[in-house]
């Protein structure tokens, strides 16, 4: 079969190209109707569950159906790339996980609301629309789609007033970086004229447009924006507190997917519109991704939460991402694909074992209750030491956490402004970060068991799947990465290679501030 070019402005081609965001929509609102046709009972909501999951993986057929037939559009407000596609393949897989984690996690918090299910598929919807946008408008629906979605699952759980807060702040938080974002668009389109990426690339590259005042204020609340949305430091502030209030499976689908989402969207920006020759962009790029990795790290030195911990460690991963995306580059582009795949597998499975030692009450959160699980619950001591490896980084028994971070360094040495500095900083946030993750593993391993303490209930049904799925995915791709690597490489060269042709390499003054 042949690669078909869509024409966007016809609407069977449209319809065409959105088709696995149409699925993903579609098939949520017509299970919000199933939702709420009957009463609430556990048996309903995990019916729900499993059609969710049903209808994420009809959309992930679509996807790599259009990824595989080759299908590709013109300047248009949405992408038809592999890239896209990439990122809504690992979207769905995040879904697909906080779902089944959510199944088991709700049955056991006696919390059976089957509209949570329904949040989680048209929250991705949001992510897929955000991570497709080659228009800043469709940006800002897909952001405000993914949000709201979030908003409400943060406190889903009506008896917990630290869910509630969670909420609150989020809600209050999301609409000011909402109103950034929104105001800086404003000032872009009132420097060039138009909202679309490619557009915005060809006036950018007139020095007059790209020195206006206007629009370098524009491409600031634009950076705000996106650092509030990818949890950046010095913007990360309602991180911890959201992440330990939320549910535990939606903390993880928070803290993957849309991320995933926003950093897809954060690269098409830089390679389409920004290009590498913006020093300042350039500048700020660099500092919030060093500011990041060491608040990140250092704060999550002294949480003895988990879910806070977690949260933290979030935070470092996104200063690592921000390290590939001051590349500027298409190899940085496909290093944060396979970043991102390694760590939606580890943070979501490490949430998926904080639920398996849930005993009804939302806990399992402080690093205590882990003494000696090694001694009680042999496999999920040995899933979850996986877990803390790959997020670290470390080789072999890391997984594939070991190339995610490697990549990343290939990217920024191998920039044309080679980002040296800024490396040697990741290293070192890495050598911190052994201290909060290897603690975690030494707790469950080398500690004894509390006497009296109780034994974790553990994994069952879609838990344990989710667990050991995770588990040998970050193994598998630990011993041979070379396929997803692969991929991800022909996914970015061929989505922005017209982007990487109309700009020339950041100067070598941008190698560091």
């Amino acid at each position: 079969m042949h690669a078909m070019a869509f024409d966007l402005s016809i609407p069977s081609h449209l319809f065409h190209a959105y088709l696995p965001d149409l699925i993903l929509m579609g098939g949520g609102m017509l299970l919000l109707l199933w939702a709420v046709w009957r009463p609430e009972s556990d048996a309903h909501a995990r019916s729900t569950g499993w059609a969710a999951i049903g209808v994420a993986v009809l959309a992930l057929v679509a996807v790599i159906w259009e990824w595989q037939v080759g299908f590709t559009a013109m300047n248009g407000p949405i992408a038809v790339d592999p890239f896209r596609w990439a990122t809504d393949a690992v979207v769905l897989v995040g879904t697909m996980m906080t779902l089944a984690i959510a199944m088991d996690f709700n049955g056991r918090m006696k919390m059976p609301t089957a509209e949570a299910h329904v949040l989680v598929l048209l929250s991705a919807s949001g992510m897929m629309l955000v991570a497709a946008a080659r228009d800043l408008m469709v940006l800002f629906l897909g952001i405000e789609l993914m949000s709201v979605s979030v908003y409400v699952l943060s406190g889903i759980d009506r008896r917990s007033a630290r869910g509630a807060e969670a909420s609150l702040k989020y809600f209050l938080l999301g609409a000011f970086s909402s109103a950034f974002l929104l105001y800086g668009i404003a000032m872009v389109y009132g420097a060039t004229g138009s909202t679309n990426l490619v557009t915005i690339g060809e006036q950018f590259a007139t020095p007059a447009v790209a020195t206006q005042p206007i629009m370098v204020i524009g491409l600031a609340l634009l950076l705000v924006g996106f650092a509030f949305k990818i949890a950046a430091a010095p913007f990360h502030m309602w991180t911890p507190d959201v992440y330990d209030g939320a549910p535990a499976p939606y903390s993880g689908f928070m803290a993957c997917a849309v991320k995933a989402a926003s950093f897809a969207a954060l690269v098409r920006v830089c390679l389409e519109a920004v290009g590498p020759g913006s020093e300042r962009w350039h500048l700020a790029l660099w500092w919030l991704a060093a500011l990041t990795m060491v608040v990140g790290n250092l704060f999550a030195l002294q949480q003895r939460n988990v879910k806070r911990m977690i949260s933290y460690s979030s935070i470092a991963h996104a200063g690592f991402l921000l390290v590939a995306v001051t590349a500027q580059t298409t190899e940085g582009a496909a290093a944060i694909i396979f970043y991102l795949v390694a760590y939606t597998l580890a943070t979501l499975g490490a949430f998926a074992v904080v639920v398996a030692l849930n005993e009804g009450k939302d806990g399992a959160t402080d690093i205590g209750d882990y003494s000696g699980l090694w001694t009680v619950r042999p496999g999920l001591a040995m899933a979850m030491a996986v877990f803390m490896l790959a997020l670290l980084g470390f080789p072999l028994v890391g997984g594939m956490g070991f190339f995610a971070k490697w990549y990343v360094l290939q990217a920024a040495l191998k920039a044309p402004a080679p980002q040296t500095k800024l490396s040697i900083v990741l290293v070192l946030a890495t050598v911190v970060s052994a201290g909060f993750y290897l603690y975690v593993v030494m707790v469950m391993f080398m500690r004894p068991r509390p006497e009296g303490a109780s034994v974790p209930p553990g994994a069952s049904g879609t838990l344990k799947f989710v667990i050991a799925a995770s588990v040998a995915g970050i193994l598998f791709f630990g011993l041979y990465p070379s396929p997803a690597v692969k991929l991800a490489q022909q996914a970015a060269a061929a989505s922005f290679v017209p982007a990487a042709s109309r700009v020339v390499a950041a100067p070598a003054a941008n190698a560091s501030p």
